[in-house]
C-alpha cells in the first residue's frame, strides 16, 4: 500500500499548471509530450515493480493509472490543436497587415502616377522641351514628398563624409585641399533608406589626397 501511494503522490506531481491560452502553446507543445512519454514510462515501471515483487496491481488502481494517461493525451492533442490554430491566424492576420500597409502606399502614390500619364500625354507640336522637362521635374518632386512621407530618405549629397554604410565608391579624384578628403565628390546613383533599413546605398566618387597615397 505504502508503494501504491508513492505511485499515487508522484502522478499528482506531474499535473502542473498548464497555459489554457492558444498564444501560450508554442513553448508548452514539446513539454506537454515529454510529460505524457514520462507518464508512460511511470505506469510502466511501476506495473513492472508489482508484477516482479509478486503483487497484482489492483484492478481501480490501473484504471486510475489509465484515465490519467488519457487525460494527459487528450490535453496533449488540444494543446496541439489550439497552437496550430493560433498560428495559422497570426499567420493570415500578418498577411492581412501587410496588404493593408501595401495599398496603403500604393493609394500615396496614384495622383504622381496621374501627374506623370499627364506629362507623356503631351502632344508634341503644342509643348517646347522646357515645357516636358519641367513637367518631369515637377512629377519627381511630388513623388519624392510621398516617398518622404512613406519614411523613405535619399541617401548621398556632395560634400558629405563618405561612409560605407551608406556609399559606395565607384571611383576617386583628388581632393582639393585636406579638408575634402574622404569626402563625397559627386553623385552617380542616389540611395534610399526607409527608418533604419538601407534600401540601396549611394554611388558615388570620393575625394581623396593623392600625397597619402590615394589614386
Amino acid at each position: 500500500m505504502r508503494k501504491r501511494k508513492q505511485s499515487e503522490d508522484e502522478f499528482d506531481a506531474l499535473q502542473e499548471d498548464q497555459p489554457e491560452t492558444a498564444a501560450e502553446t508554442a513553448g508548452v507543445e514539446g513539454s506537454e509530450a515529454e510529460r505524457l512519454d514520462a507518464a508512460e514510462t511511470e505506469v510502466d515501471r511501476r506495473l513492472g515493480d508489482e508484477v516482479s515483487e509478486g503483487t497484482e496491481p489492483a484492478a481501480p488502481e490501473v484504471e486510475a493509472l489509465k484515465s490519467e494517461l488519457e487525460a494527459h493525451n487528450d490535453r496533449y492533442l488540444r494543446l496541439a490543436a489550439e497552437f496550430d490554430n493560433f498560428r495559422k491566424r497570426t499567420i493570415r492576420e500578418r498577411m492581412e497587415v501587410r496588404e493593408r500597409a501595401q495599398a496603403d502606399f500604393a493609394r500615396q502614390l496614384l495622383e504622381t502616377l496621374d501627374d506623370l500619364g499627364r506629362v507623356a500625354a503631351l502632344e508634341a507640336e503644342n509643348v517646347t522641351v522646357h515645357d516636358v522637362i519641367e513637367g518631369i521635374h515637377m512629377v519627381e518632386r511630388k513623388l519624392l514628398q510621398e516617398l518622404e512621407q512613406a519614411g523613405f530618405e535619399r541617401v548621398g549629397s556632395p560634400g558629405e563624409s563618405f561612409d560605407p554604410n551608406h556609399h559606395e565608391a565607384i571611383a576617386t579624384q583628388p581632393a582639393s585641399g585636406d579638408s575634402e578628403a574622404g569626402t563625397v565628390g559627386s553623385v552617380v546613383q542616389p540611395g534610399y533608406r526607409l527608418g533604419n533599413v538601407l534600401l540601396r546605398p549611394a554611388r558615388v566618387v570620393v575625394l581623396v589626397d593623392t600625397e597619402q597615397g590615394g589614386e
